[in-house]
């Protein structure tokens, strides 16, 4: 029999829309899928959550009507008009792309961080913080909570998936068009990725590479002092860098502490169900092989031979399935 609980994914074609698909179809969320064509999506079409063939339907507000929440996770414009669609249902918006995220009336989202469950009725959109803003979270707060933290610096290295398909698919046309001597597309990056690291994009580029710097940072200083284990991390300076992959995230941490750390002690604080230590018989942990996986992972943890209280880190994250988990699990926490 079909579950008569359902939730809404506007954009289910999108790179993010399929992780969450994924999830829906391999856990027990406790609802169903309803796609919905995101702008750019065809209506119409027939795919699949699962094993389950679904259509996808028109963005409209009969489409929406009904559903326990609603997911977005395609393009802005999209996002919209969705919300303003169940405005008068009242329907609880779940935004994975930030769309929402200036309004007065949302509430930031990281239930891997959240210590008890809060009144879900306070507010009816909900924003999912910026993935690297929860792994960083993640680990700072684990660290704070063992051994006090003085200070930390960060330097991220954002996948080309940080702009989404278009991105994924402008660096491999530039790896292409390189390797066959051939101009480069510039839409997204505005200057070449391919086999390049960047500190900024072109001054063409519709997102700059500091709108992403800047919104981790602020999610990160929210999700710092959420009530819980570990309240009270210093909030770190942060850098992020474009790197020339395609998905996940990597992170190169510099953490000082008030006292001298013992590294293994340190390993032996930050092992939980969400973080997965590499220990040092271990090889670190690289963005590929965290694809797919939730939590973090961190590993090649070593001493900074130049301040006896600090030591260097290495930390991986698979962005969408970061953010498509803590999606479906405000979800499940709405029905």
């Amino acid at each position: 029999m079909a579950n008569p609980r359902f939730a809404v994914l506007v954009g289910s074609e999108s790179l993010l829309g399929r992780e969450v698909r994924d999830i829906v179809a391999t856990s027990e969320p406790g609802f169903s899928l309803r796609l919905i064509a995101a702008e750019g999506e065809e209506p119409g079409r027939l795919t699949r959550v699962g094993d389950e063939p679904v259509a996808v339907l028109e963005l409209d507000s009969l489409n929406l009507s009904g559903a326990c929440a609603v997911l977005l996770a395609g393009s802005p414009a999209s996002s919209r008009k969705a919300i303003e669609l169940t405005e008068a249902e009242g329907t609880p918006i779940i935004d994975l792309g930030f769309a929402a995220e200036d309004r007065p009336d949302v509430r930031l989202r990281a239930p891997l961080l959240e210590a008890r469950q809060e009144e879900e009725a306070d507010r009816r959109i909900h924003v999912i913080a910026h993935p690297a803003a929860i792994a960083l979270s993640l680990l700072l707060r684990r660290l704070h909570a063992s051994d006090p933290l003085r200070r930390a610096v960060v330097q991220i290295f954002v996948p080309a998936s940080e702009q989404g398909k278009a991105g994924v698919e402008e660096l491999q046309q530039q790896t292409i068009s390189l390797l066959s001597f051939k101009p480069l597309p510039h839409q997204v990056f505005d200057t070449q990725l391919s086999f390049n690291m960047l500190a900024r994009y072109g001054d063409a580029a519709p997102v700059p590479l500091e709108d992403t710097e800047t919104r981790i940072e602020r999610h990160l200083a929210t999700l710092l002092h959420l009530p819980g284990e570990g309240l009270g991390a210093p909030l770190p300076s942060l850098r992020v860098v474009q790197a020339p992959v395609f998905h996940g995230y990597t992170f190169g941490i510099w953490a000082e502490f008030e006292n001298a750390p013992d590294r293994e002690a340190v390993e032996s604080g930050l092992a939980t169900a969400n973080i997965d230590v590499r220990s040092g018989e271990f090889e670190p942990p690289t963005n590929l092989g965290q694809a797919g996986q939730g939590g973090v992972a961190v590993g090649a943890i070593a001493g900074d031979r130049n301040c006896p209280n600090a030591l260097w880190l290495w930390m991986a994250a698979d962005n969408y399935r970061l953010a498509a988990e803590s999606g479906v699990a405000v979800a499940r926490s709405l029905l």
